[in-house]
């Protein structure tokens, strides 16, 4: 079954699919998101000429984006194009200059952040993502991968778990992480963070738990990212946006950190009867460490 995307998505799929297309799909691809108002009221002969590309290219791409046709992609464009009519285009670029100021730099950050957040919410595949927390939820051990920016993820993936009773593991060493997941079985759950799909210390572990027969999933922002081969359940982020002041990892983190805390709610939400008793436990254990210190008498 093809996928389908609202409208909303449908810039967001472009982002993250294009880099998998080929140069000609990729040239109707950034058409569609760069002017979905003018491209909704092309057919698909005057499509292709805008773009030097063929008909048949056209409707490989549409397809390629989840759509059964040229006609349906013109329907998601038509109404992508009247939500952004309707809302107010925004004050500033995500781009950071070198000599922007610091405000100017809160508010295009904050500006890239949202995007990605909404890149990422609409283009995640809720199926995959039930089908993730159910695994989490019922597993008897979950490990999970991630190095560099990614590895800051995987850890506050572990720590939530933890908070609610799962018995969790991320551990920064590759060699102990590889040790770690070929004593994974049917039963455990192994969640590999990587933004380009293709980092072989969180690709290598995932395979090994992969084989083992524990349950797999990879958070990526590649489709076509090697991480996936070894996936039972992929679930997207948003490419982001790369640029010289803000480098892909900190681009990707953001979106990363989305999809894992909608994992930690599902879990909470399965596993309630015992995962709200070991929440207020760590929340009691903790507090006092939170509280003003008091001079004891000697």
């Amino acid at each position: 079954m093809k996928e389908t995307f609202n409208a909303g998505g449908l810039a967001a799929k472009v982002r993250t699919m294009a880099p998998s297309m080929t140069r000609s799909m990729q040239r109707v691809a950034e058409a569609v998101a760069a002017d979905p108002a003018g491209c909704s009221r092309l057919t698909v002969t005057a499509l292709a000429a805008r773009t030097g590309t063929s008909e048949a290219t056209v409707v490989r791409t549409a397809r390629l984006l989840g759509y059964p046709g040229y006609r349906d992609l013109r329907l998601a464009l038509a109404a992508l194009a009247a939500r952004e009519e309707a809302g107010a285009p925004p004050a500033v670029t995500p781009d950071i200059a070198v000599d922007d100021p610091l405000a100017d730099v809160v508010a295009k950050l904050a500006l890239d952040e949202q995007r990605c957040l909404a890149d990422t919410a609409a283009q995640l595949d809720v199926v995959q993502l039930e089908a993730a927390v159910g695994a989490l939820a019922a597993a008897r051990r979950i490990d999970v991968y991630g190095i560099g920016a990614s590895s800051l993820v995987a850890q506050d993936l572990v720590q939530k778990l933890l908070r609610i009773g799962r018995v969790a593991h991320a551990l920064g060493d590759p060699h102990l992480t590889l040790t770690n997941a070929v004593q994974l079985r049917q039963g455990d759950v192994a969640v590999a963070i990587t933004h380009s799909g293709h980092t072989h210390d969180v690709v290598e572990p995932l395979r090994a738990a992969f084989e083992r027969g524990a349950t797999t999933i990879a958070v990526t922002g590649r489709p076509d990212g090697t991480v996936t081969h070894y996936a039972d359940h992929v679930l997207l982020t948003s490419r982001g946006r790369e640029s010289e002041l803000r480098p892909a990892a900190m681009a990707s983190r953001t979106s990363q950190l989305l999809v894992v805390d909608c994992l930690f709610v599902g879990v909470a939400q399965r596993t309630y009867e015992t995962a709200a008793p070991a929440l207020s436990a760590s929340y009691e254990a903790l507090a006092h460490r939170h509280s003003p210190r008091r001079n004891h008498p000697q």
